[in-house]
């Protein structure tokens, strides 16, 4: 499921790791999902991590170079608008969720995964990633970890810095895409011109996402509109 983009070559005994996405909400380009390891908390705190969100994006650069240079380990994973509507299709955002954490987790193999929780029950969530792992591992969950824990801040920031990139390498194929999410207006701008244009939604889209439904109607309605009066 998904593509694995790169993943840390050193792997610790009795590893931490934290695990967190980018892209989750978005209705254009992919969930990026990410795990950082290392052996201590404070190995990670010592280089000033914080949630991505709570970052310029040049200082979330700096922080994702200086984390892989420093050698901590590293998975990565992208999954494709095509591939997240493909599995929502039988299962809900929140079970892609745990299934998508849980390779992360298994790439990297450590002994306590600290995870943002994406059920609005911290417990249930945990149990949904560790019921997918193929290795053993106590699996930590808590709701803004990115805010909290240094692992799943460093997380955060790879993922999002991964994110950023495809969603760039996107705009340079499709030109002005905003970032992605329904929240923006050059988003919602570029997708209903295409849709305007084409009849369907670029390939980049989630076509489950209920903002590609309510301009897919919007078009209808306007052509009946026009071929009516």
């Amino acid at each position: 499921m998904g593509l694995e983009i790169s993943c840390g070559k050193v792997l610790y005994h009795n590893m931490l790791c934290g695990v967190d996405e980018a892209g989750k909400g978005a209705v254009l380009g992919p969930l990026v999902v990410a795990a950082v390891g290392c052996r201590r908390k404070k190995d990670l705190s010592v280089l000033g991590v914080k949630d991505s969100k709570a970052l310029t994006p040049a200082r979330r650069e700096e922080l994702a170079a200086r984390i892989r240079a420093e050698g901590f380990p590293i998975a990565v994973l992208a999954i494709s608008p095509g591939e997240i509507d493909a599995q929502r299709s039988f299962m809900t955002m929140n079970a892609l969720m745990a299934l998508s954490h849980a390779r992360v987790i298994d790439d990297l193999r450590p002994h306590i995964a600290v995870v943002d929780a994406c059920d609005v029950v911290a417990a249930r969530y945990g149990c949904m990633v560790s019921e997918h792992l193929m290795h053993s591992c106590r699996v930590v969950p808590r709701h803004h970890a990115d805010e909290t824990h240094p692992a799943v801040s460093a997380a955060s920031i790879i993922a999002k810095v991964e994110r950023d990139r495809l969603v760039s390498e996107l705009a340079r194929e499709y030109g002005e895409i905003g970032s992605g999410y329904p929240s923006d207006h050059t988003t919602v701008e570029f997708l209903w011109g295409y849709i305007r244009e084409h009849g369907r939604p670029p390939l980049i889209a989630r076509r489950s996402w209920e903002t590609v439904h309510a301009l897919i109607e919007r078009r209808e309605q306007t052509h009946l509109s026009d071929y009516l009066f």
